[in-house]
């Protein structure tokens, strides 16, 4: 992928979007405004019917199958959740059968949602990559289309959310964007080219998987050893390589986030504004909150890109205040 989508393609896949999912808001909480020191606006994807953005990409691509007549036996894909929720979503819509790879130990409770939207759970590997590759082996044994963590039709879905913020909201200075395989930064740049806008875009990666962070600063593509407990969406050990190419394009800086800071914006988001975020969805507030010093006087917006935290884990994050 070497060009972002136009505006016209991200306008037909708002089309599709809206179609199932209403615009997501975008709220200014005054206290959370108040502990960051600045205007900060918090772009709600935690209000999908799946609890995350990543559904936006999967109605795009499965929309593209339809419209173009492709019926496959069956699809197949890898995830730690989240996007895993979006294939099943889309396709069952179309009434194909989802078989989804998880990596052993994967969150309880985005297993439940996968399996309850009808997809056949498939547990192999310690980490997303480990799933990946074996996904990638079904889909060759059993004839399945595989269907990709990262795509040119789910950047132009996920690319949905950023144009609702940028049309929302006018002058934001800084937009934080967490970071797992890239499709919902590579969306954010996409929305900033097709609307002009001017905001400085900041990447969010965890500490702990650093990946990302590394490729973004070497300027080469680097695998990197994950060991977040609470970012599962953020556990990247090896990056797309398209979007390594469209982040080195148009990504500012590239801000590391550690499991306490993390654990701190779940629990700020929760006290300010009474949102549910997992990890990942928190991380953008948690950058926002290491860099607040910076802030003063400027428009903040952040992406809560998901709210999908197994209810043991919120509990544990909720009482530890000690991070």
């Amino acid at each position: 992928m070497k060009e972002l989508p136009s505006r016209a393609q991200i306008a037909r896949a708002t089309e599709i979007v809206h179609a199932v999912v209403p615009p997501t808001p975008q709220y200014r909480w005054p206290l959370l405004c108040e502990r960051l020191g600045t205007e900060i606006w918090v772009k709600h994807e935690n209000h999908t019917p799946t609890g995350a953005f990543k559904l936006r990409g999967g109605l795009v691509y499965f929309d593209d199958l339809a419209a173009r007549g492709i019926r496959p036996a069956g699809v197949i894909s890898a995830t730690r959740g989240n996007h895993g929720q979006s294939v099943a979503f889309a396709a069952r819509q179309l009434g194909l059968p989802v078989t989804i790879v998880v990596p052993h130990g994967n969150s309880v409770e985005k297993n439940a949602a996968m399996r309850a939207l009808g997809a056949e759970l498939v547990e192999h590997g310690d980490d997303f990559q480990a799933s990946l590759e074996h996904a990638r082996e079904l889909a060759d044994e059993g004839g399945l289309r595989m269907v990709p963590s990262f795509h040119p039709l789910l950047i132009r879905g996920v690319a949905t959310y950023s144009m609702e913020l940028f049309s929302a909201v006018d002058a934001i200075d800084i937009t934080y964007v967490p970071i797992g395989l890239g499709s919902g930064i590579c969306g954010m740049l996409s929305a900033f080219a097709a609307v002009g806008a001017r905001t400085e875009i900041v990447g969010v990666v965890s500490a702990h998987a650093t990946a990302y962070a590394d490729s973004y600063s070497t300027h080469a593509l680097v695998e990197r050893p994950v060991t977040t407990v609470l970012a599962d969406g953020m556990a990247c050990r090896t990056p797309v390589a398209e979007a390594l190419e469209l982040i080195w394009q148009g990504v500012d800086r590239v801000v590391q986030v550690t499991d306490d800071e993390i654990a701190a914006a779940m629990r700020m988001l929760y006290e300010t504004t009474h949102n549910v975020s997992e990890g990942a969805g928190a991380a953008a507030t948690a950058a926002a909150f290491q860099e607040r010093n910076q802030l003063a006087e400027k428009r903040v917006a952040v992406v809560l890109s998901g709210g999908n935290v197994d209810r043991d884990m919120f509990a544990e994050v909720l009482g530890n205040e000690g991070g």
